[in-house]
């Protein structure tokens, strides 16, 4: 495999992608990375519970979920560099997540119909430390994170056009229930930012924090 030009990577480092998501691993591998799946623990319900019950704004929100599906594979890795991820839809001050159902499915594309809103994907890099035996966790010692936004623009979507999407199973496990590199694409009017941050990973923005990571930069970014 060739490795991405744009990152100094070290060799021999895989990274871990704690994500199960296909979308994420199809992007690290377009761009030249190295890397193997482990997925993270059951800390993204109760997080995100937590997280919606105190108001949390939609940037913040993300950030925390993928802090702590990052620091979660980072605890069971310790010394492995471990990226999280975690993608909203905002609209109307919202965060719109994966559908419950299809009912669910279809209210959350009716209120993008015809709207703009923005997505945001929260990445999170996490390495821990050992102790100087090799067995115990002691602390984090990298705990960089950033989040990307991209306004997108729907065209107008009939009822009858939200069911047939529907019916595909496409939006069921996507937030605000679309994949834009799919059936979703011809919903799709305008994109103003980075196309790759609303498939799930905004390349250009983990090209500069791998950098600050394997520059040795352990500094927490807002």
């Amino acid at each position: 495999m060739i490795t991405s030009p744009f990152v100094a990577w070290p060799e021999g480092e895989v990274l871990l992608l704690a994500s199960q998501s296909p979308r994420r691993a199809e992007l690290l591998e377009l761009a030249g990375l190295p890397f193997s799946v482990e997925k993270p623990g059951d800390v993204e319900a109760e997080m995100a519970a937590r997280l919606g019950a105190a108001g949390t704004a939609p940037e913040a929100y993300a950030l925390a979920l993928a802090r702590a599906k990052a620091a979660d594979v980072a605890a069971r890795r310790p010394g492995r560099l471990v990226l999280g991820a975690d993608t909203i839809v905002v609209v109307d001050g919202d965060v719109l997540e994966k559908p419950r159902d299809r009912a669910d499915a279809a209210c959350l594309l009716g209120r993008l119909s015809g709207r703009r809103h923005t997505v945001i994907t929260a990445i999170a890099l996490c390495r821990a430390a050992v102790d100087g035996d090799g067995d115990d966790v002691v602390d984090e010692v990298l705990d960089l994170a950033a989040a990307e936004s991209t306004d997108v623009e729907f065209l107008p979507l009939s009822a009858a056009a939200i069911e047939r999407y529907i019916a595909t199973g496409e939006p069921m496990d996507k937030a605000g229930a679309y994949g834009i590199q799919g059936y979703g694409a011809m919903m799709v009017h305008r994109v103003e930012g980075c196309y790759f941050n609303v498939m799930g990973l905004p390349l250009a923005r983990l090209g500069q924090l791998l950098g600050q990571a394997i520059a040795g930069g352990a500094e927490r970014t807002p």
